[in-house]
């Protein structure tokens, strides 16, 4: 019996597709298995483009956990002189690769857009993974080519290391009963080598609150400029030297016009050269300032020169279980040491184990230094719309925060959808 030429057709048909099927189910099968052998990455970068990653380089598993890791990408960065950006990434072989490790570094220039930076990342990225995966199950699918580039010839630029920088901006809202208002803008000059570092910048800032209370309004100004300089020289991988000075004038901290001039010097317990990983330096300034008081102050001053030090010592540590930043700076000024100032500021993120975290921000001041503060004592508008300082013996704030992850190892997916 002869089947019909369409059922025929359509017999063939159904049979094609059902190889098709049946080859790209074992071709899926085959990628998912080969997939489960690839190099397990913990990717620790704040500043990096976590989905972009994921996507661009698809060829290892990506775990929330760096104990699961196979490889811990690490991920520092610092300014550079440029006003860009120089990332570090150390590559910490665990496990099967405990102590194969590697570091690299890029660095983004100001001009850069986001994606320009974070493609020069996944670049780099990809070259450091190379050596882990060419020793996994999924060596024999790399390929890896060579793009030519010109020679990175060391160029003197004919700015000589200077860089400019221009910034003006402003904000507005309101409402029925209020408005607001605030206008700022700002220029540097930096120049940063080796040797020496160079920076500075002036500062300036218009704010303006009204409120409308029945009849009347109630209006809150506040300029202030601010110029800042400082000249640093370095004198070995751990000693450096150099001076700041100052000039300002702030209507809510009652100084009509003040300058300050203040050598200092610093001791870095480890390597400048290491200070992405790890810093611990001491600093220590000894500064003139010469004062123009808007209105004549608690202590009845309209002007005076005051001598100040202050003795500062900074901790900074970005290591596989997290990171730790805490200053301690204490000052006081020399005709009177009643006058002074004791500042604790903290940063300290740690992963204390498998999916749990702790986040620990905050500061805490005591405060006995506020020679400004203009005589007698504020009204209650000018507490409530914050016009002028106020007197206080402490000042502090903090932020505290768990966070705990568990479930699947693995962090490969990116589904934008919805934006979350």
């Amino acid at each position: 019996m002869k089947l019909p030429l369409y059922l025929l057709v359509l017999w063939l048909l159904c049979g094609s597709v059902s190889m098709a099927q049946a080859a790209s189910q074992q071709s899926t099968d085959s990628l998912a298995a080969l997939k489960r052998q690839a190099l397990k990455v913990y990717l620790d970068c704040r500043r990096c483009d976590q989905d972009y990653f994921r996507t661009e380089i698809p060829f290892v598993n990506y775990v929330i956990d760096r104990k699961d890791a196979q490889v811990h990408i690490l991920v520092t960065s610092q300014r550079t002189a440029g006003e860009g950006r120089k990332y570090s990434f150390d590559f910490i072989g665990q496990h099967d690769f405990t102590g194969r490790n590697d570091t690299l570094e890029y660095i983004a220039i100001e001009q850069d857009t986001d994606d320009i930076t974070r493609a020069g990342l996944v670049q780099l990225t990809t070259v450091g993974l190379v050596g882990y995966v060419a020793r996994t199950p999924l060596a024999d699918q790399l390929d890896i080519s060579f793009k030519q580039k010109i020679a990175a010839d060391v160029v003197e630029s004919k700015w000589n290391h200077w860089v400019f920088s221009l910034e003006a901006g402003g904000f507005f809202n309101g409402e029925q009963t209020s408005n607001q208002s605030e206008f700022d803008g700002s220029v540097s000059a930096n120049r940063i080598t080796d040797d020496w570092k160079l920076r500075t910048r002036y500062r300036q800032n218009y704010e303006e609150e009204n409120f409308f209370l029945d009849d009347t309004t109630e209006s809150v100004i506040r300029e202030n400029w601010n110029l800042h300089g400082l000249l640093v020289k370095s004198m070995g991988r751990h000693f450096s030297a150099g001076v700041s000075a100052e000039a300002q004038s702030s209507t809510f901290r009652n100084i009509a016009r003040s300058i300050n001039f203040s050598p200092a010097v610093e001791y870095n317990l480890f390597p400048y050269s290491e200070s992405t990983r790890r810093e611990l330096r001491v600093l220590y300034r000894l500064g003139v300032e010469d004062v123009r008081y808007a209105e004549i102050t608690l202590y009845d001053q309209t002007a005076e020169t005051l001598f100040r030090q202050s003795l500062s010592l900074e901790m900074e540590q970005t290591q596989t279980w997290g990171s730790v930043d805490l200053s301690l700076t204490a000052s006081n000024y020399l005709h009177d040491s009643q006058f002074y100032r004791l500042v604790l500021r903290g940063f300290v993120d740690v992963r204390l184990f498998k999916g749990l975290s702790v986040r620990l921000r905050g500061s805490i001041e005591r405060i006995h230094d506020q020679l400004s503060l203009p005589a007698g004592e504020g009204t209650e508008e000018d507490i409530l719309l914050e016009r002028t300082l106020q007197a206080t013996d402490f000042s502090y704030w903090g932020n505290l925060s768990l966070s705990y992850t568990f479930g699947s190892i693995y962090d490969n997916v990116v589904n934008p959808r919805f934006g979350f």
